[in-house]
């Protein structure tokens, strides 16, 4: 990236844009509820009168719009081609929460070239639409993409489910994370749980093999319980946080949404959304030294 492009994201109006919390949700692997836990999130946020957007950065298989029964006309690859602004393709879900769609099944959307990094980064620098929160819903796996978007964001929410394999590919993501691109914290969601007790262990779990490879910090913010009432409202393409309210998952949901209020924005550009997207495309600058397992 150009210091020019750097110097002009930093136009972004600094009145609308600079206290934007930027939250990264990410797992490792499919299947674990990642997309669930980012959209029930972000309408639990909005029923506490935040106004938050939704980037759905899974940009091959979109699914955002999709659990939420709604039908977008425009998405990300019009944005990139120059045919739409981000301001144009938003599309409102439950409680007037901001969808920014990917698309679904276009392969090349999933590895961008260093152009249409530009042209993002840009689509983000002209955006008019006011938000308080961003929460980027990335792709499983630990492809490029995933690392960009989870390195550029203040907070990253890793969510793991109590299977080896979810464990096994929560612990790859931190470890790539951490050892090249410089993000030590982590917080921890165990979602899918019996009871507050697994969900612990399961936290457990995962701290033991961190502490004892890695130099990082895992913070366990949420056990969000298995509930049959999901299930129910997936039928109904409605979130449980709406079809459910008074449901354990949902109770955790908004238990997870005070505590992302509670979380500080540094003074420095560490949460302000031309520092993420800035980051977007930056090289890491953290090199391990010497590391070894």
């Amino acid at each position: 990236m150009t210091r020019d492009q750097a110097s002009g994201l930093r136009m972004i109006n600094q009145q609308q844009n600079d206290k934007v919390k930027v939250i990264a949700v990410t797992g490792g692997k499919g299947g674990v509820g990642k997309t669930s836990v980012a959209i029930n999130t972000a309408v639990a946020l909005a029923e506490k009168g935040k106004r938050v957007m939704v980037l759905d950065a899974d940009l091959g298989l979109a699914n955002v719009d999709v659990m939420l029964g709604l039908r977008a006309e425009r998405n990300l690859s019009h944005v990139l081609s120059g045919e739409a602004e981000l301001d144009d393709i938003i599309v409102r879900g439950p409680k007037g929460i901001g969808i920014i769609p990917a698309t679904s099944g276009t392969q090349a959307m999933v590895e961008l070239s260093p152009a249409q990094h530009a042209g993002l980064i840009r689509a983000f620098s002209e955006m008019k639409t006011q938000f308080d929160v961003l929460i980027v819903d990335t792709a499983a796996g630990i492809s490029d993409m995933v690392l960009s978007f989870s390195r550029a964001s203040q907070d990253v929410l890793v969510v793991v489910c109590d299977e080896p394999t979810s464990i096994t590919d929560a612990y790859a993501l931190i470890k790539i994370l951490s050892r090249e691109h410089g993000v030590f914290r982590f917080k921890i969601v165990a979602n899918m749980v019996r009871s507050l007790r697994e969900g612990m262990e399961l936290f457990a779990k995962l701290s033991k093999v961190t502490d004892r490879f890695l130099d990082v910090a895992l913070e366990l913010v949420a056990t969000i319980p298995f509930d049959e009432n999901l299930r129910k409202s997936v039928r109904k393409q409605k979130l449980i946080v709406e079809a459910f309210p008074k449901s354990p998952a949902s109770i955790a949901y908004h238990g997870l949404a005070n505590k992302v209020i509670s979380w500080p924005i540094p003074q420095q550009p560490g949460g302000h959304l031309e520092f993420f997207v800035e980051r977007l495309v930056q090289k890491p600058e953290y090199q391990e030294e010497g590391t070894s397992e």
